[in-house]
């Protein structure tokens, strides 16, 4: 049934967790039944793992939304993938030659050109080439060179999110360990290498980690409906679709740059029902909709998302018709941001073609992405679990300390 696997089933549920006991924390019936041999085989959600925050291992007695234990059952079911692993060519870089300076943005545009690598993690892969190339002989000077470098990446784009986030949680990350006080630099540097191998090998897991934990919510008949292209949405519903889920999904078409054409053409090649809608036909079908699915350019402080102009629409009309509407985010999304309306954050403009001439004394609205408040989201999907909006600040607090 539906119900058991709802928004709200889980939120009504709430106070039925807010005890855990310190041994194991219980588990919501949010996927199907685990055999004894695969929870032994699976990690003990208490013990120390780079990949889940402190904050989350307790998460299950302060919010009771999401248990460790599903989160690990979503990492152990992922296992190894090849695209884990860094091309050899391109992330085993040698320091540069004399005279031949190591250009960060060359490096990023370079990783930037896989199609299906995400922009912060590009970021990532870039800074840690950062770290193998340098000719510092001091930790001081390693740790100025990569901020540097970490300030020209921003700088390159300063309307993208995902970016500026993705490059500081990677600064944060790698230097934030007292150890490489008492190292000498040979030792502290190889550290600093291993960290941001890690933390590129988690966040380019952390879109299937985000893919199992989605499709959990999707069930045999439903209606989706989603806005634009978002990778990690296509990989949830992909995930969905391999587990012989049956559902169809309502794509908006996502004017001017119509990524939803392309989301649409990924979803026929897996054989799922799509219908096409133009943009202004979402109220028109949401009652035929049972969920919304959205990518997430940004996760902000207050638990809100920018993304996609027209999301926030979406989400009105969701809202008023009572249907969940879930965010498929990463981690390296979460921004330090707190917008108070949809002027209050850096304008991201994009050319719009209406394919007739528009006279000069008319002006047209330009741009890219809105600002979508919490309440008017479910749930987000992250590889950090799935949370509600309300607690996406303690988890901000959490990453950037």
């Amino acid at each position: 049934m539906w119900w058991t696997r709802s928004a709200s089933f889980i939120l009504d549920n709430r106070e039925q967790h807010d005890v855990v006991s310190s041994s194991k924390p219980e588990s919501l019936s949010l996927s199907p039944p685990q055999s004894s041999s695969m929870a032994e085989a699976l990690p003990n959600p208490n013990s120390s793992n780079p990949k889940i925050s402190a904050y989350y291992q307790t998460r299950a007695a302060h919010h009771g939304v999401v248990t460790s234990d599903w989160l690990a059952q979503a990492q152990a079911a992922i296992g190894h993938h090849p695209d884990d692993l860094p091309p050899p060519e391109t992330d085993q870089r040698t320091p540069s030659e004399p005279g031949k300076g190591f250009s960060v943005i060359e490096e990023f545009n370079n990783w930037r050109k896989q199609p299906d690598l995400a922009e912060a993690v590009a970021a990532i892969r870039a800074l840690a080439a950062v770290i193998r190339s340098s000719e510092a002989t001091t930790m001081m000077e390693l740790e100025i060179e990569l901020k540097k470098a970490s300030d020209s990446l921003k700088a390159s784009d300063t309307t993208s999110i995902s970016l500026t986030a993705g490059s500081d949680l990677f600064m944060r990350y790698v230097t934030r360990t007292s150890a490489l006080e008492y190292e000498d630099f040979n030792s502290a540097k190889s550290r600093l290498i291993e960290r941001a191998e890690k933390f590129g090998e988690i966040s380019c897991k952390a879109r299937r980690i985000i893919a199992m934990l989605g499709q959990d919510f999707i069930f045999d008949g439903c209606t989706i409906l989603v806005h634009g292209f978002s990778r990690v949405v296509l990989e949830v519903l992909k995930t969905a679709a391999q587990n012989k889920k049956l559902f169809r999904v309502f794509c908006t078409e996502g004017r001017p740059d119509r990524t939803g054409l392309r989301l649409s053409n990924e979803l026929a090649k897996l054989d799922v029902p799509v219908k096409l809608l133009i943009d202004s036909a979402v109220a028109y079908t949401m009652d035929e909709v049972d969920m919304v699915f959205v990518g997430a350019d940004g996760v902000v402080e207050s638990g809100g998302i920018i993304n996609m102009m027209g999301t926030y629409q979406i989400a009105l009309v969701a809202h008023s018709m009572d249907k969940p509407v879930y965010v498929a985010a990463e981690s390296y999304k979460f921004a330090r941001l707190y917008p108070l309306d949809q002027k209050d954050m850096a304008p991201a403009l994009r050319p719009i073609d209406f394919g007739v001439p528009i006279p000069s004394k008319v002006e047209v609205e330009s741009s890219a992405r809105d600002y979508t408040p919490p309440q008017y989201l479910t749930l987000l999907f992250t590889d950090l679990g799935v949370l509600t909006p309300s607690v996406v600040s303690d988890e901000l607090i959490q990453l950037y300390s």
